[in-house]
C-alpha cells in the first residue's frame, strides 16, 4: 500500500483505484511522506468512508482532536463491531470519537452532564450499555480518566444508531424519551413507582419501545383473539382503561394509533404493576 494522504503519525490514506481507504497503525506514518509504502506489520486497523462528507468530517477531527482520543475511540469502535457481530455505519467514527474526546475534556474541566434517559438505555439497548462500561474502564485504564456512568449511556446511544438499517440518533433519543414519559404517565395514573431494576419495568419498557417502533413504521402487530380481547377488557377494567387513556395519549399528541391489540397486551404489562404494588386489578 502506497500513502496517497497523511492524516497524523497513526492514520494514513491510501487508494485503491478510485476507493480512499483509510489505514490506522500505532506510528504508522512517523517519517513518511506521500507515495511511501506502508510496512504491512504497522497496520492495525482498514476501514472505507464512502460518503464523502463523513470523510472530510473525519479527516477534520483527526486534524483537531489528541491521537490518543481517536486511538480509544477506534478501539472502542472495533471491541463493540466483535461484540455485536454487525458492521457499524461509518459515521461512528467522527460521531463517537467527537463524543468521546468531548466526554475526556469536560471530565478533565470539572464538568458532568447527567444523562436523564439512563434507565431506559440500560434496559433497551442492554447490549451495548455494557460496550459503553467495558469503555470506560478502557478509558480509565489508558489515561486514568473515570468518566461517569451516564457516558456509557451515550456511548451507548451512539453504537446503537451506528448499526446498520437502524436508526438515526435523533429518532433513537426520542423514542427513548417517549417510552420514559409513557412509563411516567403510568405511574401518576396508578399512583405507584415502578422499580427500575424490575423485571416489570424491564418488560414494560421494552415492549412500549418495540410497540412505537412498529407503530412508526407502520408494520402490523400481532393479533388477539376476540374472546381474550373481551375476556381483558372486563377482567382487567383499571389496567384497560389506563391503557386506552395511553392510547388517546399518542394519537392526540404524536397521531401514533395503537390497535386493539396492542392495548391487550399493554394491560397485561400495566395489570402486572398494579399487582405487585397490591392494588384492585
Amino acid at each position: 500500500m502506497k500513502i496517497n494522504r497523511l492524516l497524523n503519525n497513526n492514520v494514513v490514506v491510501v487508494k485503491e483505484g478510485e476507493e480512499e481507504i483509510i489505514v490506522m497503525g500505532s506510528g504508522i506514518a512517523f517519517g513518511k511522506r506521500k507515495n511511501d509504502i506502508i510496512s504491512p506489520d504497522k497496520i492495525e486497523k482498514v476501514f472505507v468512508m464512502k460518503d464523502k462528507v463523513e470523510y472530510e468530517k473525519f479527516t477534520q477531527i483527526i486534524d483537531q482532536l489528541p491521537e490518543e482520543h481517536i486511538a480509544l475511540a477506534e478501539e472502542i469502535i472495533t471491541y463493540a463491531e466483535k461484540v455485536l457481530k454487525t458492521k457499524l455505519h461509518e459515521h461512528v467514527h467522527v460521531a463517537l470519537t467527537d463524543h468521546v474526546s468531548f466526554a475526556i475534556e469536560r471530565k478533565k474541566q470539572g464538568f458532568q452532564l447527567k444523562n436523564k434517559l439512563l434507565n431506559e438505555i440500560r434496559v433497551l439497548y442492554s447490549a451495548e450499555y455494557e460496550i459503553g462500561l467495558w469503555a470506560l474502564q478502557f478509558i480509565n485504564d489508558k489515561l486514568e480518566v473515570q468518566l461517569p456512568e451516564d457516558e456509557a449511556g451515550h456511548i451507548a446511544l451512539h453504537l446503537h444508531t451506528a448499526k446498520l438499517n437502524t436508526y438515526t440518533m435523533d429518532e433513537t433519543v426520542s423514542t427513548t424519551v417517549l417510552v420514559n414519559e409513557l412509563i411516567q404517565k403510568i405511574e401518576s395514573k396508578l399512583g405507584v413507582k415502578v422499580e427500575e431494576d424490575s423485571i416489570s419495568y424491564q418488560r414494560l419498557m421494552t415492549h412500549l419501545n418495540f410497540a412505537l417502533r412498529r407503530v412508526s413504521e407502520g408494520k402490523p402487530f400481532d393479533d388477539v383473539d376476540h374472546d381474550m380481547n373481551e375476556l381483558v377488557k372486563e377482567k382487567h377494567k383499571s389496567a384497560y382503561n389506563t391503557a386506552v387513556e395511553l392510547g388517546h395519549y399518542l394519537l392526540e399528541s404524536y397521531e401514533y394509533v395503537l390497535p386493539p391489540s396492542e392495548l391487550v397486551y399493554l394491560t397485561l404489562h400495566i395489570q402486572r404493576i398494579q399487582r405487585n404494588n397490591g392494588e384492585e386489578v
